[in-house]
Protein backbone atom coordinates (compact mmCIF):
# COMPACT_ATOMS: atom_id res chain seq x y z
CA UNK A 1 0.00 0.00 0.00
CA UNK A 2 2.90 2.33 0.72
CA UNK A 3 3.81 2.00 -2.60
CA UNK A 4 0.93 2.78 -4.14
CA UNK A 5 0.53 5.97 -2.08
CA UNK A 6 3.92 6.90 -3.26
CA UNK A 7 3.63 6.29 -7.08
CA UNK A 8 0.04 8.20 -7.17
CA UNK A 9 1.70 11.17 -5.22
CA UNK A 10 4.18 11.23 -7.85
CA UNK A 11 1.50 11.08 -10.62
CA UNK A 12 0.27 14.22 -8.64
CA UNK A 13 3.92 15.70 -8.94
CA UNK A 14 4.59 15.29 -12.18
CA UNK A 15 1.09 16.35 -13.58
CA UNK A 16 1.36 19.58 -11.15
CA UNK A 17 4.99 20.25 -12.58
CA UNK A 18 3.30 20.06 -16.22
CA UNK A 19 0.68 22.16 -15.23
CA UNK A 20 2.65 24.89 -13.88
CA UNK A 21 5.38 25.05 -16.70
CA UNK A 22 3.65 24.52 -19.51
CA UNK A 23 -0.53 25.85 -18.95
CA UNK A 24 -0.62 26.44 -22.93
CA UNK A 25 0.62 23.53 -23.47
CA UNK A 26 -2.07 21.59 -21.27
CA UNK A 27 -5.19 23.93 -22.65
CA UNK A 28 -3.72 22.61 -26.62
CA UNK A 29 -3.77 18.70 -25.14
CA UNK A 30 -6.95 18.88 -23.08
CA UNK A 31 -9.05 20.44 -26.45
CA UNK A 32 -6.99 18.07 -28.47
CA UNK A 33 -8.87 15.16 -26.17
CA UNK A 34 -11.75 17.11 -26.31
CA UNK A 35 -11.69 16.38 -30.33
CA UNK A 36 -10.69 12.85 -29.91
CA UNK A 37 -13.15 9.65 -30.14
CA UNK A 38 -13.72 7.76 -27.42
CA UNK A 39 -12.58 4.69 -28.87
CA UNK A 40 -9.57 6.49 -29.56
CA UNK A 41 -8.73 7.30 -26.10
CA UNK A 42 -9.83 4.40 -24.51
CA UNK A 43 -7.25 2.17 -26.36
CA UNK A 44 -4.77 4.97 -25.77
CA UNK A 45 -5.09 4.51 -22.11
CA UNK A 46 -4.91 0.81 -22.01
CA UNK A 47 -1.90 1.13 -24.06
CA UNK A 48 -0.23 3.46 -21.36
CA UNK A 49 -1.66 1.47 -18.82
CA UNK A 50 0.01 -1.59 -20.37
CA UNK A 51 3.33 0.20 -20.71
CA UNK A 52 3.45 1.07 -17.04
CA UNK A 53 2.66 -2.53 -15.77
CA UNK A 54 5.02 -4.05 -17.77
CA UNK A 55 7.36 -1.31 -16.68
CA UNK A 56 6.69 -2.05 -12.98
CA UNK A 57 6.91 -6.13 -13.98
CA UNK A 58 10.39 -5.62 -14.89
CA UNK A 59 11.38 -3.36 -12.38
CA UNK A 60 10.18 -5.44 -9.24
CA UNK A 61 10.75 -8.21 -10.90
Amino acid sequence: MNDFVTALGLVLVIEGILYAVLPGGMKTIMRGALETSNQTLRMTGLAIAAMGLIIVWIIRG
